[in-house]
């Protein structure tokens, strides 16, 4: 097979995993809502006193006691937080890479800038100084310069 037919191969399989990814997405999207939507406060306190049920019926005495169901109910639900930063870090990730994109296409489309005798000279602006916070902003917002 040819180099060129190789690489129209490649961009064809690129093209497909883009429409996929984003159709994914969107089947996520949908999902992610019908799953809050369908945890009700009654189903929320249903399944709670089922599982306090289950975990009762099935305590084996000395192996599995209170203690150890709420330390996995924490660890599970840290891995379903972190799973979910994860991907929501993937999607502003690609939200930022098509902001781009369309950017340089509106820089592209505009054409070269207007004269620059028209505008006026644009100053250097300052970077602000890092220093340590003050006490009172390490505990707040204002810190994170």
């Amino acid at each position: 097979m040819k180099f060129g037919a190789l690489q129209r191969r490649v961009k064809r399989c690129e093209q497909v995993m883009a429409v996929r990814l984003g159709e994914t997405q969107d089947h996520w999207n949908v999902l992610s809502q019908v799953w809050r939507q369908g945890w009700s406060p009654l189903r929320i306190v249903v399944v709670g006193l089922a599982g306090g049920f289950i975990a009762g019926k099935l305590e084996v005495p000395g192996k599995v006691n209170g203690a150890r169901w709420l330390q996995m109910v924490g660890s599970v639900s840290s891995l379903f937080a972190s799973a979910q930063a994860a991907f929501a870090s993937v999607v502003a990730a690609q939200a930022a890479e098509t902001a781009d994109e369309a950017a340089d296409q509106v820089d592209e489309a505009a054409g070269p800038p207007p004269a620059a005798a028209a505008r006026p000279a644009a100053r250097p602006v300052a970077e602000p100084e890092l220093r340590e916070p003050r006490p009172a902003e390490a505990a707040t917002e204002l810190s994170e310069r």
